[in-house]
């Protein structure tokens, strides 16, 4: 595989914020995001945030897909939570391997993290590689406000 993982830059906006648009309305996610949301993700990856990095996956110049990940501290397990947030790949692009080199990439990244992620249950592709790559379903519901 010769995909290689940089952080996006402002050249990429208009280019993710098309697969945040197909990433968000696909069944992989239940809820559809907004263009107001997706700026701001962008924005704040490109941007000076300390709590979110964006990702590209490219090969010879061609984006092949984008991740976004966020910072926490978990109580629970006593350090630094890495959340993959968005893990998109475009179609054409599926099935290489790119999914599982991000993630081991940020294990990589962050030896010393924990990492959890969302997933649709009828995301089966995602979550057969999630297990492959190590992670559990937790044996508890997580709630927003």
């Amino acid at each position: 595989m010769n995909t290689t993982i940089r952080y996006m830059a402002e050249k990429d906006k208009s280019h993710v914020i098309d697969m945040m648009r197909a990433f968000y309305a696909s069944p992989a996610v239940s809820t559809n995001g907004s263009e107001e949301i997706f700026e701001a993700d962008v924005n704040n990856c490109i941007g000076k945030c300390p709590y979110i990095e964006g990702y590209i996956f490219e090969n010879e110049g061609k984006i092949q897909g984008y991740a976004m990940t966020a910072k926490s501290f978990s109580t629970e397990f006593g350090k630094l939570c890495i959340w993959l947030e968005d893990i998109y790949i475009k179609e054409e692009y599926r099935g290489r391997g790119i999914g599982k080199f991000f993630i081991e990439y940020i294990k990589e990244k962050y030896p010393n993290a924990i990492f959890r992620l969302e997933v649709e249950a009828e995301n089966k592709r995602a979550v057969s590689l999630y297990k492959k790559c190590g992670f559990e379903f937790l044996p508890y519901m997580e709630m927003k406000k």
